[in-house]
C-alpha cells in the first residue's frame, strides 16, 4: 500500500472537502438575525402601546424572546432555524434560550425533574455564576475608582 506524506495528504484532503459557501452563510445569518430582531422590535412596539415604561418594555421583551426561544427549541423548530441562519440564530437572546434548553432536551427520557431540569441548570449554572461574579467585580471596581 502506498503511503502519503503530509503534503500529499493535505492536497488530497483539500480536494475532497466540501467548500464552504461563505457569501450564502453571511447573507442567511444576516437575514435570520434580522428577522429575529425585527420580531423583537414588534414586541417592543406592542408593549409600548400598552403604556409600559422603558424598563418594563425591555424586561418584557427579553422575557418573551427567551420564552419563545425555549418553546421553539422544545418543539424542534429552533434547530431548523439554526441550520438555516447559523450565527444569525445563535447571537440574539433567543440563541441563549436555545443554548440552555437544547442540552436539557437530550435528557427528557430521564424525566422532567432528574432529566430536563437537572441538565438545564448544568448549562445555566456557569452562565449565572460568571455573569453575577463579573458584575460584582465591575461594580466594586466602579465603586473604588469613582472616589
Amino acid at each position: 500500500m502506498d503511503k502519503l506524506n503530509k503534503k500529499e495528504y493535505q492536497k488530497f484532503s483539500d480536494k475532497k472537502s466540501p467548500k464552504p459557501k461563505y457569501l450564502k452563510n453571511i447573507v442567511m445569518a444576516f437575514l435570520v438575525g434580522g428577522i429575529i430582531c425585527a420580531f423583537g422590535q414588534v414586541i417592543i412596539n406592542f408593549l409600548k402601546s400598552l403604556g409600559l415604561d422603558e424598563k418594563a418594555v425591555g424586561a418584557g421583551t427579553s422575557i418573551i424572546l427567551v420564552f419563545l426561544g425555549a418553546i421553539l427549541t422544545g418543539l424542534g423548530v429552533y434547530d431548523k432555524i439554526g441550520k438555516v441562519g447559523g450565527a444569525g440564530a445563535a447571537i440574539p437572546i433567543t440563541g441563549f434560550a436555545n443554548a440552555i434548553v437544547s442540552p436539557a432536551m437530550e435528557y427528557k427520557r430521564e424525566g422532567f425533574i432528574f432529566g430536563v431540569a437537572a441538565k438545564m441548570f448544568t448549562v445555566a449554572g456557569p452562565v449565572l455564576v460568571y455573569g453575577i461574579g463579573s458584575s460584582v467585580i465591575v461594580g466594586l471596581l466602579s465603586l473604588l475608582f469613582r472616589r
